[in-house]
């Protein structure tokens, strides 16, 4: 090829391409458990997390209810991914060989908010979400002083074995957050006066963003390592079903979604999908939940 401006814009037009093409076809399954939030400063605070208010009958004055302001906060990081095509594979035109090159890279683009997502629930039991404790935890504070007292409330099944979730996705806001402050844009340094390109006699092709991930509300969430079976499906269930707020009233939390990696895939299928359980009775827990399987959690 020869080198010049209009040659050299057409390269990264077709690559802009190829990146554009992985980043469509790439699946995807991170907005199936997060919420994507949009961000306008270096970090968004959080502070109504764990507020449900509820509605009343209006007798007399409205009655305001003065809410807890908790202090979670999701500060957005940088990420970036940079290839090089040399100046020599242009002028001997075997540039088409970084095309997949560039697929690949929207691929991994567009699937990098599910590698987000899915590690931050993996270690959910570790990080902390809007009141203080880790999200899954034993003893997550629910309750005011004065008002009937706090006591404390678990999303956890414990046990010792391959964790699974189930959550309650239904609502506008989902277990977890995606928070977006500059979105995946492919870009280059392709110009022959650039400084790199003097200097390394090389093209710079890259995608760079600024995002990050953080919990919601705990209760639209349980974890349990416990074998995946009917038995502790039901007790993880009849947990979310009896999540109340603060004031005491059900919070009608409904699980809509079983969550597992590859290695419990035949349990999670087993437990909500067949017709039949192992005792060759109607299974009653049959589409209970949809499942999702990642490979994230693997």
């Amino acid at each position: 090829m020869i080198l010049n401006a209009q040659n050299i814009r057409n390269l990264f037009v077709g690559y802009k391409a190829a990146f554009n093409l992985g980043f469509r076809e790439a699946p995807t399954d991170w907005n199936k458990v997060a919420t994507e939030v949009p961000s306008v400063t270096a970090e968004n605070h959080y502070a109504w997390l764990g507020q449900m208010p509820a509605l009343r009958e209006w007798a007399g004055d409205r009655q305001i209810k003065q809410m807890a302001s908790h202090d979670y906060r999701i500060k957005n990081k940088k990420f970036e991914s940079t290839v090089a095509v040399g100046r020599d594979a242009i002028d001997d035109d075997t540039y088409g060989v970084y095309t997949p090159l560039m697929q690949e890279m929207g691929y991994g683009a567009s699937t990098h908010p599910d590698e987000l997502v899915f590690a931050l629930l993996k270690d959910a039991e570790n990080e902390l979400c809007y009141d203080g404790q880790p999200f899954f935890d034993t003893d997550h504070p629910v309750g005011r002083e004065g008002e009937g007292g706090v006591t404390s409330v678990s999303n956890t099944g414990g046990g010792s074995g391959t964790p699974w979730y189930l959550l309650d996705t239904r609502r506008a806001l989902k277990p977890l957050l995606f928070q977006k402050r500059r979105n995946y844009d492919f870009r280059s340094l392709n110009r022959l006066d650039d400084d790199h390109v003097f200097r390394t006699d090389e093209f710079l092709f890259g995608v760079d963003a600024r995002v990050n991930v953080g919990f919601g509300f705990w209760q639209m969430a349980y974890m349990s390592k416990q074998t995946l079976n009917a038995e502790n499906f039901n007790s993880a269930i009849a947990a979310m079903q009896g999540f109340k707020s603060d004031e005491g009233r059900p919070l009608g939390v409904m699980p809509s979604l079983l969550v597992c990696g590859p290695s419990l895939r035949d349990k999670a299928l087993e437990t909500v999908k067949a017709e039949r359980n192992a005792a060759g009775a109607t299974n009653i827990n049959r589409n209970a939940v949809d499942v999702l399987v990642t490979p994230w959690l693997g």
